[in-house]
């Protein structure tokens, strides 16, 4: 048996992310107004199980043993999001002073313990009053973000130094305005191309804000993409897997090129749906960035099928593994999507932003043994390997997630944690893929075995 040693660079970012719904609780402490997806929550049936986030993991009162585990852990990063209705009760208007200082405790013990916070400004969380006066929908809500954007530009200069505006802008539109997953459970193809697009602008602002502020560090945005290749070579199937795969570089492309892939806005009006575009929207929406966040959690093999699902198409099983959630696993598409990313927008750098999978392995004898994670992990992190061999610029990973925790719509009942999370006391427990994930960050090489 021989192996193969797969290195990274000696500055490699190796982290973890979270988001600030799915692990803080306290909703309703220091002053924290409503969210969209608090209303959600309380519609019966629209959260598996009736589960809602009011208490979630307590990161907000447990952080330090939180950050206690990262440390232990050893990253050099940690992705976390803002609560936007902790600062902004009502979405604009008066600050609330204890959400600043709360997130200034935070990042002051990340830093003290060595660990870089890469701060995600918008990951779903849209204070309830400002969807009252229409949401993403209305413009009104591009400038209250960028309001509130330039408060925590302002407030953390200095202190953070990475930053992401949006966290899966596709997530916003299609699953919150189209297929109604999401909050605010809206399913119209308008509502949500419109959404899609101030979004975008939104993002835009922001970053021409950063720079006008001069606040020290980079800025970015963390789409989700997804590999999916054609199950035969015909055209409607190559047309299908076109759709699949352009969906989500609808928030890709326009960010660097600044404009919208022409045969995915053609299909569009075929659902009669065209975003609004104001003079100027499209060059602000290509500000330049300083890096791309990608968030990758897989890929398949889709078909043409006029009238099944919102594209048209259909997934083809042909016996991938799949993830306790039910999504397919696909290492490789990672590799073939850092590397397509380059080839159409350049050597942008780029950090993994979340990359895991659900596997609902629990407490046995005080261990977790996830073996299925561990080779998720594994063989992801390979793919990095190829990609910085091939020229991407690869900055870091960051798995998706430190801890489990609340699964948006499907509640409590998928873990993506390294840490799990005993949902009735709290405690954490860190699995065997965390000890795995420890001693390749300590390393900073995979060795993987060949026959």
């Amino acid at each position: 048996m021989m192996s193969t040693i797969v290195s990274f660079p000696p500055d490699f970012v190796w982290g973890v992310s979270t988001s600030a719904y799915q692990i803080e609780g306290a909703l309703q402490e220091d002053g924290r107004g409503p969210s969209i997806w608090d209303e959600l929550a309380a519609i019966p049936g629209r959260i598996w199980n009736g589960d809602d986030a009011e208490v979630a993991c307590d990161s907000y009162h447990r952080y330090e043993e939180d950050i206690a585990l990262m440390k232990e852990l050893g990253v050099k990063a940690y992705r976390f999001s803002v609560s936007w209705p902790r600062i902004y009760p009502q979405g604009d208007g008066p600050i609330n002073p204890k959400g600043i200082e709360h997130y200034k405790r935070f990042v002051a013990k990340l830093l003290e313990n060595g660990i870089e916070p890469f701060c995600t400004l918008y990951h779903w969380e849209l204070p309830q009053a400002l969807q009252e006066k229409g949401g993403w929908e209305s413009r009104g809500t591009i400038d209250a973000f960028v309001r509130f954007a330039e408060t925590m530009f302002r407030e953390f200069d200095g202190m953070i130094k990475h930053w992401m505006t949006f966290n899966e802008p596709w997530c916003i539109a299609i699953n919150g305005h189209l297929l109604g997953r999401h909050a605010p459970g809206i399913r119209s193809w308008p509502s949500a191309l419109q959404v899609a697009h101030h979004v975008l602008v939104a993002h835009g602002l922001t970053v021409r804000k950063f720079r006008e502020l001069g606040t020290q560090g980079q800025i970015g945005y963390a789409p989700d993409m997804y590999w999916y290749e054609p199950f035969s070579r015909k055209q409607d199937d190559v047309d299908a897997a076109y759709r699949a795969f352009s969906i989500y570089n609808w928030f890709v492309e326009p960010v660097f090129k600044g404009t919208y892939p022409d045969r995915m806005k053609a299909w569009f009006q075929t659902k009669g749906a065209e975003p609004d575009i104001l003079p100027g929207d499209m060059e602000l929406i290509a500000e330049p960035i300083d890096f791309l966040g990608l968030n990758f959690y897989g890929g398949n093999i889709v078909r043409s099928k006029p009238g099944n699902n919102y594209l048209d198409l259909e997934h083809v099983d042909l016996g991938y593994e799949k993830s306790d959630k039910g999504w397919f696993i696909f290492p490789e598409g990672l590799y073939l999507m850092l590397n397509w990313i380059t080839d159409h927008y350049g050597s942008i750098p780029i950090y993994i932003t979340e990359n895991g999978a659900c596997f609902n392995d629990e407490v046995v004898d005080g261990k977790v043994d996830d073996g299925r994670r561990i080779a998720f992990l594994q063989n992801h992190i390979a793919e990095l390997g190829r990609a910085i061999e091939s020229g991407v610029n690869l900055k870091g990973y960051l798995t998706w997630s430190l801890m489990d925790n609340f699964e948006w719509a499907f509640g409590y009942s998928c873990r993506f944690g390294l840490v799990h999370v005993d949902y009735r006391t709290l405690k954490r427990t860190p699995k065997e893929s965390y000890y795995w994930y420890r001693k390749l960050i300590r390393k900073n090489w995979l060795e993987l075995e060949s026959r």
